[in-house]
């Protein structure tokens, strides 16, 4: 998630928001799903109404059973339709729900009646089709008098002559007894008037029927949209499959770097030991010089195993805790970084974990992207979340794009019910906040 930051001052609308309302496209929509939205809500209403009284009532016959998964499948077609009218016009996502028994499809209609009426999602269809028609009599008949009248009271001044030409009035008639005598808007003053309450109702009747709209939205996205549970259950299964990537990435990643690191430094270091063996008789000397040149290699291939081990779980982390650890951590960097720990307690193990790996690779996209001279990393916590910030004086212009380390970062968040978000426009300074949650 990228923090939006507010438009330089050159770009910013010089018309208020309240007064180009009326004239977006957006307000226009919206009022375009009120109107819209009552004869769809009529016909789905009587459909479904219909169907589900016949089937109720005919529930002591077979027939009763196959008439309410009809008025069910009804209901959830009116659903699909509404969720298009809801992305087109309201700008929503409200996202499809789980299909109905795919699995038991194949198997007969039968089965596909049974999981229609065992179906959660098929009845809170069927109840928006039923709610949704009151609240849509209710937004036609607020919505097209604001709408009308605003716009025709606005315009007065231009179609006021119509009436002493067409209709042998002087003005729009307010109040008449029958028998010539009446006011009418004729003057001038009451014809600015007339127009300035119609300016009035024209700048009015977007907030309206954005409030209308609004009730609409809740409806869509809670009865419509996928359940609760689907959508918990959906990012645990999106969060599981990160996790599993990645631990496999590191797997990968370790083999690579036993292999072609600590792994080819040792094989090399037994055959120069085997020739230092073959030479210790006959030439002192130089076995004594590849028995040091060995030497050498194990203090290489030592460091090599620290790091690499530092790098799956480093021990000071287990041992003293995250700020310890970050503070070993920044102290690697090539870019002189400034840590702040308020920190108390401690966070579960598999937090602080993802915590440290999270640090060493914003760490790691200081010194290697950044540009920067200095840098500060800040670790705290919020009620039931800890926090990690990260600032740095580089160049800026970081973006999670697809396939970078930072796309990897948030995933991995994600994964945990974590955020990063990141502030970074071009020129710096750029700061980036991951957010995780507490887990004692």
């Amino acid at each position: 998630m990228t923090t939006a930051r507010p438009l330089p001052a050159a770009r910013r609308p010089r018309v208020p928001a309240a007064l180009r309302a009326p004239f977006g496209g957006h307000a226009w929509r919206e009022f375009l799903h009120v109107l819209t939205g009552l004869p769809l809500a009529a016909a789905a209403f009587a459909l479904t109404l219909a169907l589900t009284s016949a089937g109720i009532g005919l529930l002591v016959t077979f027939l009763g059973v196959p008439l309410l998964a009809l008025a069910l499948a009804t209901a959830r077609g009116i659903g699909a339709l509404e969720r298009a009218r809801a992305r087109a016009l309201l700008g929503m996502e409200p996202g499809d729900p789980e299909p109905v028994g795919a699995e038991r499809r194949g198997r007969g209609a039968t089965a596909w009646v049974w999981a229609l009426l065992r179906s959660g999602t098929s009845w809170r269809h069927l109840l928006y089709a039923l709610l949704h028609f009151p609240w849509a009599v209710f937004s036609f008949c607020v919505a097209l008098p604001f709408w009308a009248l605003g716009w025709g009271m606005a315009a007065y001044p231009l179609w006021f002559w119509v009436l002493p030409r067409y209709a042998d009035q002087p003005g729009l008639q307010m109040y008449g007894d029958g028998r010539g005598n009446g006011w009418y808007l004729d003057s001038p003053p009451e014809i600015a008037a007339t127009c300035a309450t119609g300016l009035v109702l024209v700048l009015l009747a977007p907030w309206v029927v954005r409030g209308l709209t609004g009730v609409d939205r809740v409806l869509v996205r809670g009865l419509l949209g996928p359940s609760r549970l689907a959508s918990r259950m959906r990012e645990l299964e999106s969060g599981r499959r990160v996790v599993a990537d990645t631990a496999s990435a590191d797997l990968r990643r370790i083999e690579r770097d036993l292999h072609d690191g600590a792994q080819a430094r040792l094989v090399a270091l037994a055959m120069d030991l085997g020739l230092a063996k073959e030479k210790l008789l006959e030439d002192p000397q130089t076995a004594a010089r590849m028995v040091d040149e060995a030497h050498g290699e194990v203090k290489l291939a030592l460091a090599e195993l620290r790091d690499l081990a530092r790098g799956i779980h480093p021990a000071i982390l287990t041992d003293r805790g995250l700020g310890p650890a970050l503070s070993a951590l920044a102290a690697r960097c090539t870019v002189p970084v400034t840590i702040t720990d308020d920190l108390t307690t401690r966070p579960a193990p598999a937090i602080e974990a993802i915590a440290y790996f999270t640090a060493s690779e914003l760490l790691q996209n200081i010194s290697k992207h950044s540009h920067a001279t200095t840098a500060t990393l800040d670790l705290w916590r919020t009620d039931d979340r800890l926090l990690l910030q990260i600032t740095d004086n580089g160049h800026g212009g970081a973006t999670p794009a697809p396939g970078t380390g930072l796309a990897g970062l948030t995933e991995r968040l994600d994964s945990v019910d974590g955020l990063l978000l990141i502030d970074s426009p071009t020129g710096g300074p750029t700061t980036i906040t991951a957010e995780l949650p507490w887990r004692n």
